[in-house]
């Protein structure tokens, strides 16, 4: 049996988008056919709709980060399972402004393929589209991956950037090259050391022995290729730490932005304690956090595990981040 309280593997996904939007009820609106999540009341100075979603079993990404200064739709699909080009489509007409909508896409085929499919037809329709495509993984930032970093952590920074940003009347073009430019200064790696477990199956997706760590593990129980033994969770740290910077390469005293986010299973208490170590290395190795997230806002529905993603602000995306997101 899974361990999830739930009426059915049926009913989880369901259920739960009914739940968040009664509980938002004023500030997001569901839509059941197709299934998508709109912001009711988005700021009026926006010209270009922010559209995201993937698969459900990630909460609160993608469906928590509608509303002022966030997504204006969000669209689920089944767990672990990229939506259908209808609901993108359907979506995104319902998020469209005057200048058009974009697309914030993970870098999954499932995803990239859907939202193709949904550009063409918003195309056909005559609203303007554009795509950006987060691809912020280490563990496949390897040239013989042919479709390149999958998306993770850096999906809901760059998110609340740009929600940000499009409330200040930002158009699509420079949405997207505001995004691009961040994303090219953001990485991010994870780690676990207990698979997530199946909603319809209730067996662990993937065995790991006592004292093994799954190194740059995928939001979806993707193994890395790389499965050690445990190390000290310093020496664990370090070594992710020295991985990012390495991929990052800030400048000398740039403001850097550090998420520590829990993959589902892994305590707030446990992810603080983790906070810290890492700003403090960081610090040790003369950089700056001026800015942090802490929690669980990317999940892999019950895995034991964290990630770790790495960003360079500079003054505009510092301003972007600051900036007051949710009701009014």
């Amino acid at each position: 049996m899974a361990p999830y309280f739930m009426r059915s593997a049926d009913d989880l996904v369901p259920d739960g988008l009914r739940g968040l939007a009664a509980a938002r009820a004023g500030t997001v609106r569901l839509s059941t056919d197709p299934r998508y999540l709109l912001a009711i009341d988005p700021d009026r100075r926006r010209r270009v709709g922010l559209v995201s979603g993937g698969g459900s079993g990630h909460e609160p990404m993608h469906g928590g980060l509608v509303g002022r200064g966030l997504l204006d739709a969000a669209v689920p699909g089944e767990i672990f399972a990229s939506p259908h080009n209808r609901q993108i489509y359907e979506a995104s007409r319902a998020a469209a402004k005057e200048a058009g909508v974009l697309h914030i896409v993970k870098n999954y085929t499932g995803d990239i393929i859907n939202f193709g499919i949904a550009r063409e037809r918003l195309a056909m329709d005559g609203i303007a589209c554009a795509e950006l495509v987060v691809d912020d993984d280490l563990a496949t930032d390897d040239p013989e991956i042919l479709l390149g970093r999958r998306g993770t952590g850096a999906t809901v920074l760059v998110e609340k950037i740009l929600g940000a940003a499009a409330d200040q009347g930002a158009g699509l073009e420079e949405l997207r090259s505001l995004g691009r430019a961040f994303l090219d200064r953001t990485r991010s790696v994870a780690v676990a050391n207990r698979f997530h477990t199946g909603v319809r199956t209730g067996t662990v997706h993937a065995e790991l022995a006592d004292g093994e760590l799954e190194y740059g593990v995928g939001i979806h129980g993707e193994r890395s290729g790389e499965t050690i033994g445990a190390p000290q969770l310093t020496d664990l740290l370090a070594r992710m730490t020295g991985e990012l910077i390495n991929a990052v390469r800030p400048a000398p005293g740039a403001p850097l932005l550090l998420f520590v986010n829990g993959l589902g299973a892994t305590t707030e208490l446990e992810l603080f304690g983790i906070f810290g170590l890492v700003a403090g290395h960081l610090a040790d190795l003369g950089h700056t956090v001026s800015r942090n997230l802490v929690g669980p806002y990317v999940t892999a529905l019950d895995m034991s595990g964290f990630s770790l993603t790495l960003a360079e602000l500079d003054e505009r995306t510092t301003a972007l981040w600051d900036a007051a997101a949710g009701p009014a």
